[in-house]
């Protein structure tokens, strides 16, 4: 299922807890949560995939920079960065509960990227989360230093690029 919605031409879109819908018109910004070597390793190569996660295999994103922000987990809040990317979503797939049909095989019918929308159960913080098949669809635009983890609106600073 493809989602569409209305055009941001020209306008940056808003930074909010939460996006309840995808456009996948291109592109899309979106971010990930990484670590400071990791970050310049990424720019230098691209992306990796994930070999497994909660949608399979792909490039876990988010349109949440405050989630992103709290990326890895196990990594002081000091060393993560945040990269801010564009991306294009090609056909998109919603996987809004656990146990999905397609949860972790979705790349295999013909879909690009897989959605879980916010609040739908899936994401422990409710935050939307999405899985991105091909990293050549993903361009790291700028890399951020995360500033605070949960107070401030935007979570994160421009840091050197």
């Amino acid at each position: 299922m493809s989602r569409a919605g209305g055009s941001n031409k020209g306008q940056r879109p808003p930074r909010q807890q939460s996006h309840s819908k995808l456009v996948n018109n291109s592109p899309n910004v979106m971010y990930h949560g990484t670590t400071k070597e990791a970050a310049e390793s990424i720019k230098r190569e691209g992306f990796r995939p994930s070999e497994d996660g909660m949608l399979g295999r792909g490039v876990y994103l988010s349109r949440d920079p405050s989630k992103a922000s709290d990326y890895p987990l196990d990594v002081n809040p000091a060393d993560r960065r945040v990269l801010e990317v564009k991306v294009d979503l090609g056909k998109v797939k919603k996987i809004d509960q656990q146990g999905h049909p397609l949860q972790k095989t979705w790349q295999t019918k013909g879909y690009d990227t897989a959605w879980v929308p916010p609040e739908c159960g899936m994401v422990r913080s409710g935050r939307e989360e999405d899985c991105v098949k091909d990293p050549s669809r993903i361009k790291v635009t700028k890399v951020h230093k995360p500033t605070s983890m949960s107070s401030q609106s935007h979570g994160s600073t421009p840091d050197e690029y």
